[in-house]
């Protein structure tokens, strides 16, 4: 699972690598650029754990902690630090999290934190948006001291090349999966592709806590998946939990202008 989107993204980094200006670098985008990659690749792997053992629509909206994480992480490294709204936005899109596990049969108000114990996909996740939390901010770090076009391509270069090469080494993977289900490759590497170069303007342009909320949207449409899909339950009240995280992003968006 890891490694279908790497490895089919790979020709489109490494051509797109070629039309890309290089700019002056120093040591900040050297050290930040080298702390990125064992960041991403914990990253990568949890997220493959968890939407592996648990429903989609229990997993990917955990990543709305995200923003929450990067509060401190981001006035420690960058000296950003979002205003009262802004914080409201985030903190009501962590609530949303919360409404996400409400069983509507045998609610309490303990139960959503339970249910995170009983679903190992969803700690998890928490775990990878803790780290995703310290991988936006020195991802953003390496672009400020770079461009963002230069620092996505060249660090999913490196990065998927390394990740690959470990996989091969350790015997995770062989050349003959890449055989397999290519087509479905092609089109996942294309998509992660484009989420490259989408994550890095992104992330250039506003405060690395407003930008990965909005990011978070994604949790609005993993539990629509998770329902048409993959046929999961209490889709219902996974979506009311969905809207209130967007609900907060809107918040944000509006603390952004």
């Amino acid at each position: 699972m890891t490694a279908y989107p790497l490895f089919f993204s790979f020709p489109p980094c490494f051509i797109a690598i070629f039309f890309v200006p290089v700019p002056d670098l120093d040591a900040a985008f050297y050290w930040s650029f080298i702390a990125s990659l064992p960041i991403n690749f914990i990253g990568v792997l949890l997220y493959m754990k968890a939407i592996k053992v648990s429903p989609l629509s229990l997993t990917v909206p955990y990543l709305a902690f995200t923003p929450t994480f990067m509060i401190p992480v981001g006035y420690v490294f960058l000296n950003e630090l979002p205003d009262i709204l802004g914080m409201t936005g985030i903190l009501l899109t962590c609530a949303g999290s919360y409404v996400l596990n409400i069983e509507k049969d045998r609610w309490s108000v303990l139960a959503p934190i339970r249910a995170i114990k009983k679903e190992t996909g969803s700690w998890i996740m928490i775990i990878v948006a803790f780290v995703y939390s310290f991988g936006a901010v020195v991802g953003k770090l390496s672009i400020l001291h770079s461009s963002p076009l230069f620092f996505s391509i060249s660090f999913f270069l490196v990065f998927n090349l390394t990740i690959l090469l470990l996989l091969f080494v350790f015997r995770k993977i062989h050349i003959g999966i890449f055989q397999k289900e290519y087509k479905k490759g092609m089109v996942a590497g294309l998509l992660f592709f484009l989420q490259i170069l989408c994550h890095s303007l992104a992330i250039s342009m506003v405060k690395a806590a407003y930008m990965i909320s909005i990011k978070r949207l994604s949790v609005l449409f993993s539990v629509i998946y998770g329902r048409y899909v993959f046929k999961e339950k209490n889709i219902a009240m996974r979506f009311a939990g969905a809207l209130l995280m967007v609900s907060g992003t809107i918040l944000i968006v509006l603390a952004g202008k």
